[in-house]
């Protein structure tokens, strides 16, 4: 109940404080190319159960069927979409799914059900057994993930591989250790990496 309370002050808070700022950023992406001001997605939350994430478009377009990984140059990138990258402030939207419930402040960062198959089953019960979180360990780790990818032959494999065992690990820590004081920890630290 706390975290939750935490969760949607810090949420609530954060989106009013924003509020220029995200009218700012959404008549830049208007501008900047053709296409709706925010991004959805389905991602696998808490339990298992599928729900729509939030971001700001920084793509003139995706295929349907194309590559769920954006590396490096990405020419399917607008001018806009590489500066709300850099500084992660793409993913501002997902306060409102904070304030519906479907994420937290700080958690696993969800990922697409694609992905969340390869999870080992052990692991895959007791990451989906938390509501996942904007930021974590893993979000802090890898905020250059993109050009970490772009320098692999095949990034999707170097994903499944490599990087994804590494949140992995630091997912099921997250859960097994928890805190309300480790979530600030997390928060200050998020805030830090960015303003770095």
């Amino acid at each position: 109940m706390s975290k939750r309370a935490f969760d949607l002050l810090g949420a609530t808070l954060g989106l009013v404080l924003l509020a220029p700022l995200l009218i700012l950023i959404a008549l830049w992406i208007r501008l900047d190319s053709r296409g709706p001001v925010l991004y959805r997605q389905q991602r696998v939350g808490r339990g298992g159960r599928l729900f729509t994430i939030y971001k700001f478009r920084t793509m003139a377009q995706r295929q349907v069927d194309g590559p769920e990984l954006t590396v490096g140059a990405d020419p399917r990138v607008t001018r806009a979409g590489r500066f709300l990258r850099h500084y992660k402030l793409d993913e501002l939207p997902q306060l409102w799914n904070v304030v519906e419930g479907s994420m937290s402040l700080v958690g696993p960062r969800p990922e697409v059900p694609r992905y969340v198959d390869c999870y080992p089953l052990e692991q895959r019960r007791l990451v989906l057994s938390v509501v996942p979180g904007i930021t974590d360990w893993a979000a802090i780790r890898y905020k250059d993930e993109n050009a970490v990818l772009a320098r692999a032959a095949d990034p999707e494999r170097a994903y499944v591989e490599s990087v994804l065992p590494v949140k992995l690990d630091y997912y099921v820590r997250y859960v097994r250790e928890r805190t309300f004081w480790g979530d600030i920890r997390i928060l200050a630290h998020t805030l830090a990496a960015i303003v770095r």
